[in-house]
């Protein structure tokens, strides 16, 4: 055997062109099959552990969807806004912890999610270096907005605009990085966490500027009423907030009145989750109360129905490879008639002619499977990014 594998090595290798074709069509055929039903297995993994571990979201009525995507993966969608005065409203059942949300807003492109301290614990996310939040401003970012922007405790982030032409709306906020998060491979690794105060103040309900008194500027001055001032939109507004400015920083309203994304809810038991369900499910409230389990395994049902018709066009071209590759070597069979002839001649038996021709299919294959496997494990190192990049 060890002089068949030797002809077969060197006819291989001098017929280079042939061989690296043949091997990468192989390749292609069991690819793509490989890494679609473990792409699709990953995703599915990837789902349901982040759907399992959201026991319920609040928000209001619109895309079940949009509403449970932007609550566990932070995407940006077009939701109505519901307010805190529906977080005090759950938290006053005693049913169940509620954790808001406010996904408005991006820093560098990255999501910036206002939220309480709450939301670190309920995901478990540690801090790897630095703090806390500790005041406004401040901001706490996922491991990969860490590595990507090369920020670490004390730089600063500045807030993206939502439309740079828009000069009447939300003024940019430069935010203190206190913190970098532990990588949990999850997507907390791509945001900007920030309090809800902070995320106020980028959305401008919040704002800070100078004093305005008597003796400011006349141009500053739209009114002035005995003691009271009252200043005009010229005033110019801090867009950092600093030990030295944090107490000029208010709000205009009622906190009640203060918009949140969604809400996930943790409640203390089952018993507390099926009144949460009662509660909500009712035509008149204008807010609804989502399992992402069931959406998940709704998304993973549309998912699987465009994997069905990878499958289909999967099978047909590994079958249009096999027929290529029957064609190949029946037409190298022809090809090289003289050269079997040679080696029959030569003593060679024609068991052993078949020999080689096998061998070589057997070191095409070989080849084609090495191929596979070397990508798959490449696959299974970044398959997180991966699902990030193309999925979420």
């Amino acid at each position: 055997m060890s002089g068949i594998f030797r002809l077969t090595i060197r006819y291989l290798l001098y017929n280079k062109l042939k061989t690296i074709t043949l091997v990468l069509c192989v390749s292609l055929a069991i690819l793509l099959p490989v890494l679609l039903q473990f792409g699709i297995s990953q995703f599915e993994r990837d789902l349901m552990a982040r759907a399992n571990a959201t026991p319920l979201v609040a928000g209001m009525k619109g895309s079940r969807f949009d509403l449970a995507l932007q609550s566990m993966y932070f995407s940006q969608a077009d939701l109505e806004s519901t307010t805190m005065q529906e977080v005090e409203t759950i938290q006053e059942t005693g049913y169940a912890l509620p954790i808001p949300l406010a996904v408005r807003f991006t820093a560098q492109t990255a999501p910036v999610v206002g939220t309480t301290l709450d939301y670190f614990e309920f995901r478990k996310l540690k801090i790897a270096e630095g703090s806390s939040l500790q005041r406004l401003g401040d901001c706490v970012v996922g491991s990969n907005v860490a590595e990507k922007l090369q920020l670490k405790p004390g730089d600063r982030l500045m807030s993206d605009p939502l439309n740079v032409f828009d000069l009447s709306g939300n003024y940019p906020l430069k935010m203190r990085v206190v913190g970098v998060l532990e990588k949990a491979y999850s997507p907390d690794d791509d945001a900007v966490f920030v309090d809800l105060k902070t995320e106020w103040i980028i959305s401008g309900i919040g704002h800070g500027h100078q004093s305005v008194d008597a003796k400011t500027d006349k141009n500053l001055v739209l009114q002035q009423q005995g003691q009271s001032t009252v200043a005009n939109a010229a005033v110019p507004q801090f867009n950092e907030v600093t030990e030295e400015n944090l107490a000029s920083f208010h709000f205009h309203g009622e906190i009640e009145s203060f918009p949140v994304t969604s809400i996930i809810l943790v409640p203390h038991d089952q018993k507390s989750e099926v009144l949460l369900l009662g509660m909500y499910d009712t035509n008149a409230s204008s807010i609804q109360l989502i399992r992402p389990v069931e959406i998940v395994n709704e998304l993973l049902q549309l998912v699987f129905r465009v994997k069905q018709l990878f499958d289909a066009n999967a099978l047909l071209v590994s079958i249009s490879v096999g027929l290529l590759l029957t064609l190949v070597f029946i037409l190298s069979l022809r090809l090289r008639k003289r050269e079997r002839q040679t080696m029959f001649q030569l003593g060679c038996s024609r068991s052993t002619i078949w020999k080689l021709q096998l061998t070589e299919l057997g070191f095409i294959l070989a080849g084609s499977l090495i191929i596979v496997t070397l990508l798959t494990v490449v696959l299974r190192v970044y398959i997180h990014q991966i699902m990030r990049l193309w999925f979420i």
